[in-house]
């Protein structure tokens, strides 16, 4: 038995996966974020170790003899959060997660003061990533910055709880802008830019690697086996994908969570030839040796759950349903929407961008403003499979996962736009605590060929051409409207 823990944003997700690939259990405790100004987005790292805490004793109290036989642990969570500690490993403000845009300026000034930090770190210093978020300490809470001793991602403050070791892994460390992702090492330069050095980092092991083990008193507490290993994991996508059986080159998933992403696996570092309009990431995977390309939107799924409490509907499936009885004369007259609502990441690198309903009039009701936010979710995505492909990659189909994966009709919408088969797996849902299990497997010595295997499918979205030409003259009108409006959001 293995145990999979994924830190995501909006609820801590716990898994038990057996030698026989049988999910045993899941359970989930909710998170809740908080917005104190105007492009803030923070969490308390208390409240995840609560949240943890309370989902192991559900397990417990359900699962007690499955808790009892977990051979290992293994960790997923949210990237690019910033957990600043001091000396004594006390949290010295709330982390800053992956989705706050305060650092625009900061990320202006690191790309001037060393251009080729997208040579080294395979990315754009973005509002997102970590590194600009200590920046922005530094120049606006120096009380605060001079305490630092140690900066750790989300999942990686759990570790520290879990084990009392300062540790991180590849692929969540890919997204710090602090990691020389060919080389898979902190980099001094890169670091250098922030005030940091290398002491303030965790060391690092591959996300299928032992990177401690569980403290004595947390497994008598939670009725696990004493002195069990805790595999590196991996950050949020890079689990997902392991979980989904996507590791190899040409492989790769599109994720509609709270962010859109889409994700493609590579043999070897591959940054895409950087631009302001083309904001592609290259990022180490999970295990050793691979690596992957992502295309990220910062509000998918959550758009629509945005609009469904917006427009008073019951949840997001009655929302759908509404949606999917719009005839085509219907959707073509909708409102254009730009899914803007927290900036946005590929292509655009644009912390201020806000969302847009455009071109609303009597007419419309809440089926035609639902209808708007699914198909510019899928323009989202789509400028980012574009800015993804445009030197020539791809695959022939993505696996599909994340909550607004269980619409069929969406996942055809999107399948359409992308020309490309949507692939819904047995159990994809589980995301990355699936993967986090799975990397667990690993670390206690389990094949790669055996562990990493597809999940059986249960659904497939064809593309379908017709609906893709119906839609390419709306989404030729939303990147003009992000055109004439760019300049309007700063």
């Amino acid at each position: 038995m293995f145990l999979g823990i994924d830190l995501g944003t909006s609820e801590l997700k716990l898994l038990l996966l057996d030698e026989q690939h049988r999910i045993i259990a899941t359970t989930g405790v909710a998170l809740t974020v908080q917005r104190p100004q105007p492009l803030w987005s923070e969490q308390q790292p208390a409240e995840w170790w609560a949240a943890l805490d309370r989902g192991m004793a559900q397990l417990k109290q359900d699962h007690a003899g499955a808790l009892a036989r977990v051979q290992g642990i293994g960790l997923s969570g949210q990237m690019h959060g910033a957990v600043v500690l001091d000396a004594a490993d006390r949290v010295l403000r709330p982390a800053i997660l992956w989705n706050d845009g305060r650092s625009a300026a900061e990320c202006t000034q690191m790309m001037a003061a060393c251009p080729e930090l997208p040579a080294i770190t395979g990315n754009l210093a973005m509002p997102g990533f970590t590194a600009p978020k200590l920046a922005w300490m530094r120049s606006h809470e120096p009380d605060l910055f001079a305490q630092a001793d140690k900066v750790l991602l989300p999942k990686d403050w759990l570790r520290l709880h879990l084990s009392g070791e300062h540790v991180s892994e590849m692929s969540d460390a890919a997204g710090t802008l602090w990691l020389d992702v060919a080389n898979r090492r902190w980099s001094a330069e890169a670091l250098a830019l922030t005030g940091l050095d290398k002491s303030n980092m965790p060391r690092l092991v591959e996300g299928s690697e032992i990177s401690a083990t569980l403290k004595p008193e947390l497994a008598q507490r939670w009725g696990l086996p004493a002195g069990i290993p805790i595999a590196g994991g991996a950050g949020d996508n890079a689990a997902s994908a392991v979980g989904m059986g996507a590791v190899r080159p040409g492989q790769g998933f599109l994720s509609l969570g709270t962010s859109g992403v889409i994700f493609l696996c590579n043999d070897k570092f591959r940054p895409n030839p950087i631009t302001a309009a083309r904001a592609v990431h290259a990022f180490c995977h999970a295990l050793p040796a691979t690596w992957h390309q992502m295309s990220v939107m910062l509000s998918a799924a959550s758009s629509l759950r945005w609009a469904t409490q917006m427009l008073g509907q019951a949840n997001e499936a009655v929302l759908i349903e509404k949606v999917s009885r719009l005839t085509a004369s219907q959707r073509a007259q909708a409102p254009i929407f730009l899914p803007y609502l927290s900036g946005e990441r590929t292509p655009h690198n644009n912390a201020n961008a806000t969302g847009v309903f455009f071109g609303l009039t009597h007419e419309h009701d809440a089926a035609a403003l639902g209808y708007a936010v699914l198909e510019g979710v899928g323009f989202g995505l789509l400028d980012g499979w574009q800015a993804l492909t445009a030197d020539g990659g791809g695959a022939e189909s993505l696996a599909l996962v994340g909550g607004g994966a269980r619409s069929d009709w969406w996942a055809t919408l999107l399948a359409s736009l992308l020309n490309t088969r949507l692939v819904s797996g047995v159990g994809a849902e589980a995301g990355g605590a699936l993967g986090a299990a799975r990397l667990a497997w690993l670390a206690c010595g389990g094949a790669p060929d055996e562990v990493c295997r597809a999940p059986e499918i249960a659904r497939v979205a064809e593309p379908d051409a017709a609906l893709a030409a119906a839609l390419l003259p709306r989404h030729a009108r939303f990147q003009r409207l992000y055109g004439a409006l760019c300049q309007e959001f700063a």
